[in-house]
């Protein structure tokens, strides 16, 4: 199996780094393969919690290496939930690269476990007669504190549901839970990477980012 590894969040760095620079990133330093991934975004201020900035993935699988690339980006600057990400915050920057793995059918919406597993929903909003669906990855109820209902409800608003939720409605949801490989790197350690395999610290055209 393949597991999330340290190259892999080199390259969403690069990938970064370089659409700041207007460049293409270097070759990866990890093989290609087929899985379903995620890129997450976090900016910690001052030795705080870190604080989400942006996470976009496919739940189908991807060819990795032009998945990390494009999903670097995509988290990075078109997640709606927050502005586009400025070359400027690198410095504060941690990313984290998950492969999806062991999909399964819950056989209801409690079928799971916090911290092993994420969760796929998908329930009809009969307010709209629309099919509405969301993930979380694994970590995400473990990071919030939040019990399995809390999780489950919070998924239901994610989804776009904003009725009343009901035990009713909690029981009609078809939940697909899967496990993760995950790899993190703050923005210090990759540059120190940089540094110890090219030989230099990386390059941010009109910054000096790259040297703190």
């Amino acid at each position: 199996m393949v597991e999330a590894n340290q190259e892999m969040a080199v390259y969403c760095f690069d990938s970064l780094v370089a659409h700041y620079n207007g460049e293409q990133p270097p070759p990866p330093a990890f093989e290609d393969g087929h899985h379903p991934l995620f890129v997450t975004w976090k900016k910690v201020i001052n030795g705080g919690e870190p604080r989400l900035r942006g996470c976009i993935g496919t739940l189908e699988a991807r060819a990795l290496i032009n998945g990390f690339k494009d999903y670097a980006l995509t988290s990075a600057l078109r997640d709606r939930r927050f502005p586009p990400i400025q070359a400027k915050e690198l410095p504060q920057l941690q990313c984290t690269v998950s492969i999806l793995t062991d999909y399964e059918t819950a056989l209801n919406y409690l079928d799971w476990e916090i911290e092993k597993h994420g969760m796929i929903i998908e329930f009809t909003d009969h307010n709209h007669n629309i099919r509405r669906s969301a993930t979380y990855l694994p970590e995400v109820a473990a990071s919030e504190g939040w019990t399995k209902t809390e999780a489950i409800d919070s998924l239901m608003r994610k989804a776009g549901y904003n009725g009343v939720i009901t035990e009713s409605l909690r029981k009609r949801i078809r939940l697909t839970r899967y496990q993760s490989s995950v790899y993190t790197m703050h923005y210090g350690e990759y540059v120190s990477y940089v540094k110890a395999t090219r030989g230099s610290a990386p390059n941010l055209v009109g910054s000096k980012s790259g040297n703190q």
